[in-house]
């Protein structure tokens, strides 16, 4: 990335990497010497003496960099959700996922309750071909159950060199007994813009993710789409879990005039860093929807801010995912990698989105389908950023008094918090149909002529 592309107005511009659903600031290789005293090194004293102990005395022999290894992830697990450590494959293949390629199956996974669930299998990819679900769950990966196993180990296991065999089990609503999928690895390149035209002159663009050609690939779609005279725009972020902020500015920017502000960053010291639109060329000549739901998160809840907080987009669909936070990437001396909450980030008009998310100008519900039409099924809560343990409060928000503050009632032992799914076929995608209908009104309104008066005889 140009690190003078972006105009900054306080601190200095730097390189940006995302994961799925967060924004990431890299520092480069290390972060120095650390500097410990007084009570830091007392305590680190004590930690020391626990970990001597634990090697010399534990009934099994213990490698002493596992031993390290599991204290750091117990100390970053207990900051928020979005903070960990990645030995060094996961940091490799996380450098790799900026790339959108690598080796395994196509599927987008979280843990909620202990259980890792399954957001997304990626389209044309084995899961997706083997028909993994979205809201199934992984219970065991090569017949080790998967119960203990966080984010980062679960997707090293289902990693691996192409045309490799994992086995996943699988517990599905509805299905009495476990399923079981032997899938072989692939080569994962996920796309990450689709776009077409629809009722013959409405762009549709769709953003699986923020990667490294997004911002390009977005580009050279608009120009193919306004060769065929497109006269309105969708803008599809549904499910779209994040990525690269440098590429969230560069979407954002495509549609509004030189010098607008994109999004803010701001820090533990409270300095803000402020990210202008340089974009000379920006299309501002056709209305854009923009299509988001629950899972719509990090970088795609940044454009959708933008283009809303500037007046330039209609957003439709249902409350954005929530996530608010930056995450800095630091290299440690052995190769692994340490990913920290630093930062939050705040929409042009100074709104942070932790917890809250972005709220459509026009709320759309999918259509409910199969046994949710007949009543069957209770309405499903969407797992959300602020449904994570650990979550990082919103400032932005007018804090409740005291004594107002309504205590939330007990969650019922059958409740369920769910992911969103993929989206329905086109003809059954009804928060797509509203949004081509509000763009037909607009062409339709915009020809109305004012009917002169009439004068009386």
């Amino acid at each position: 990335m140009n690190n003078k592309k972006y105009r900054v107005k306080t601190g200095i511009a730097v390189l940006m990497l995302v994961i799925v659903a967060g924004v990431w600031i890299t520092f480069g290789k290390g972060i120095g010497t650390p500097v410990l005293g007084g009570e830091s090194y007392e305590n680190l004293r004590v930690f020391a003496e626990a970990l001597s102990l634990v090697q010399k005395n534990y009934v099994d022999e213990k490698d002493i960099k596992d031993l390290t290894y599991s204290a750091i992830k117990g100390m970053l697990s207990d900051l928020d959700p979005h903070t960990n450590f990645m030995p060094p494959q996961t940091y490799k293949e996380m450098q790799v996922d900026t790339n959108g390629e690598f080796g395994g199956l196509g599927i987008q996974i979280s843990i909620k309750d202990k259980k890792l669930v399954v957001i997304a299998p990626i389209e044309d990819t084995p899961a997706w071909r083997a028909g993994i679900k979205a809201g199934d769950h992984i219970i065991r990966i090569d017949d080790e159950p998967t119960k203990e196993l966080d984010l980062e180990d679960a997707v090293n296991k289902m990693r691996g060199p192409k045309d490799t065999k994992v086995k996943l089990t699988i517990s599905r609503e509805g299905e009495k007994e476990p399923l079981e999928f032997t899938i072989i690895r692939d080569i994962i390149k996920i796309k990450s813009i689709k776009h077409k035209v629809i009722e013959g002159e409405i762009g549709y663009i769709r953003i699986t993710q923020f990667q490294e050609r997004t911002g390009e690939d977005m580009k050279k779609a608009l120009d193919d789409l306004e060769r065929q005279n497109i006269k309105s725009l969708i803008l599809d972020m549904r499910n779209n879990p994040g990525g690269l902020l440098k590429v969230s500015i560069q979407v954002a920017e495509t549609f509004l005039k030189e010098g607008k502000l994109v999004v803010s960053v701001k820090g533990r010291n409270g300095e803000k860093e402020e990210y202008l639109s340089t974009e000379t060329k920006s299309r501002e000549d056709y209305p854009i929807v923009a299509l988001v739901n629950e899972g719509s998160a990090s970088a795609s809840e940044i454009v959708a801010g933008a283009l809303q907080d500037w007046g330039r987009a209609v957003v439709i669909g249902t409350q954005t995912f929530g996530k608010g936070s930056v995450q800095t990437v630091f290299s440690l001396s052995d190769g692994s990698g340490m990913r920290l909450t630093t930062a939050k980030y705040y929409t042009p008009k100074g709104v942070s989105i932790q917890n809250t998310g972005i709220t459509p100008n026009i709320v759309v519900k999918p259509a409910k389908t199969g046994p949710e039409k007949t009543g069957e099924d209770a309405e499903k809560k969407y797992l959300r950023e602020k449904d994570l343990k650990k979550h990082l409060e919103n400032e932005t928000v007018p804090d409740v008094p005291e004594g107002e503050k309504k205590k939330e009632p007990p969650k019922k032992e059958e409740e369920k918090i769910t992911t969103p799914s993929v989206e329905p076929a086109e003809e059954e995608d009804n928060q797509l149909q509203r949004a081509v209908d509000l763009l037909k009104g607009w062409k339709i309104f915009k020809g109305i002529m004012p009917v002169p008066a009439q004068t009386g005889g």
